[in-house]
């Protein structure tokens, strides 16, 4: 048993102030108290507190990440020869820049980019993996070989991860050919299924990390499909797809069978909540209603949606509905949960033109926000069991300075406001993931030599 003491935890049941996490040998938390070790037994009395300080949140998990993106993130902000710039001339320039990427590009990019989810306050990722195969388009010899790549950045580097194999067959509604750009992404059901028990067979017994599955969107793979390698897996694992992010894919799905995507996904398929919608911008009320009532998690990913052009989710309208959500940084234009929930209410303020969406009368912005993101980001990536800091958790501790400017003459009552409405200077101090220290002291110990492997992969990518 380890016992950390913190300045302060934001817990399950509020604030303690100071506050001590117990820690078992599994890295789960065995309590929390605002008692010292000798005086709280369920503490483990006979464990001495290592003295962490700072003020204690609870981890998040970033519920949509393509990992490949982040090293394309910035080449992107410049107008193209198209009439108009959008999501669709976007995704041509990716599938270029993609094209070039190895297996050893992809761990390079992929560790750098969780060092940075770590030191940001991310502690799981969930890794919607949709590059398959080489260059030209032949599967490796092992068809999970890139997932692996990115199984091995988590390892590295010590964030928790949830692997999600991406199924991917056409480029369009009834199934059109894929172009070349997709060559890299396209399996069968059975080639498939494949890469999926590879993975999971990997990731077998270790609690923080888990396998699920993304069908990639109902314009890329067929529902019968759908059906069949969301029937062969694990019957816990998590299921995430694109769906409704642009109103073109809307469009074009009404133009092919009558129906709005969601419309079409809750009425042929068994949505429950082990299925994280990811996007979900263009709802009707009706479909939020139904979508939130079949128990999904809406995987939110503001600064993507932002930068892509995709329009802002209904908030109001999914909380109001009872619905669960968490959030993503998907092509990682940012690396920042506070930017992401910044930008969640910041939307709906300038939509609504009025201030606090998403609090209520008797809890603030921040702390609905966080709370929302914590437990709907948990769900989302089947990590199993509690969420946040309370016993029969895991471990998954951010902690804060204290001492930070932002933070001055505050009291625990705006820590989190704070925290996420006071700009961007990092203040994240210490990270535990399963209750081990992978960030001390604002650095993660391999922080170095993992981003100078990422800078001789990106000079050779770029060139």
């Amino acid at each position: 048993m380890t016992v950390f003491r913190f300045d302060h935890v934001y817990g399950a049941s509020g604030w303690m102030s100071p506050g001590y996490i117990s820690v078992d040998g599994d890295g789960n938390i065995a309590a929390i108290s605002q008692s010292t070790p000798d005086a709280a037994p369920e503490c483990g009395s006979e464990s001495v507190a290592e003295n962490i300080g700072g003020i204690a949140v609870p981890g998040i998990a970033n519920l949509h990440s393509h990992a490949f993106q982040r090293a394309m993130a910035g080449l992107s902000e410049f107008r193209t020869d198209a009439a108009e710039d959008s999501f669709w001339t976007w995704r041509d320039l990716m599938y270029r820049f993609v094209g070039q990427i190895t297996p050893d590009d992809l761990e390079a990019i992929a560790a750098q980019l969780y060092v940075e989810m770590l030191k940001s306050g991310y502690t799981a990722v969930g890794e919607f993996q949709y590059l398959h195969h080489d260059r030209d388009g032949s599967p490796f010899a092992n068809p999970a070989e890139m997932t692996l790549r990115t199984l091995a950045a988590a390892q590295d580097t010590g964030i928790g991860a949830t692997f999600l194999p991406v199924l991917y067959q056409y480029s369009g509604f009834g199934e059109q050919t894929p172009g070349d750009g997709q060559r890299r992404f396209i399996n069968d059901t059975d080639g498939f299924l494949r890469i999926y028990e590879t993975i999971a067979a990997a990731t077998d017994g270790d609690p923080d990390l888990h396998t699920g599955v993304a069908p990639h969107s109902l314009r890329a793979a067929e529902e019968d499909a759908i059906r069949a390698v969301t029937g062969g897996i694990h019957p816990n694992a998590p299921v995430h797809i694109h769906i409704a992010e642009q109103e073109k894919e809307v469009a074009d799905c009404v133009a092919w069978s009558g129906l709005r995507p969601v419309e079409l996904l809750l009425d042929r398929l068994p949505v429950d909540s082990r299925w994280c919608l990811i996007h979900a911008t263009h709802m009707t009320e009706t479909e939020a209603r139904a979508a939130a009532a079949s128990g999904a998690v809406a995987g939110l990913c503001p600064t993507t949606e932002a930068n892509l052009g995709d329009g802002l989710f209904d908030l109001p309208g999914w909380l109001d509905a009872d619905g669960a959500a968490g959030i993503g940084s998907d092509s990682h234009i940012s690396i920042s949960p506070v930017e992401e929930l910044r930008l969640l209410e910041y939307g709906q303020r300038l939509r609504d033109r009025r201030r606090n969406v998403t609090a209520t009368s008797g809890v603030s912005t921040g702390r609905r926000l966080l709370d929302l993101a914590v437990t709907g980001g948990a769900r989302a990536l089947g990590r199993s069991g509690e969420s946040g800091l309370c016993a029969g958790a895991r471990a998954d501790i951010v902690v804060l300075d204290a001492d930070a400017p932002i933070f001055a003459g505050q009291r625990c009552d705006t820590f989190l406001e704070s925290w996420i409405f006071s700009g961007n200077v990092p203040v994240v101090t210490d990270v535990f993931v399963g209750g081990k220290q992978v960030v001390r002291g604002g650095h993660h110990p391999r922080e170095a030599e993992i981003a100078a492997r990422y800078r001789r992969v990106l000079g050779a990518l770029m060139n």
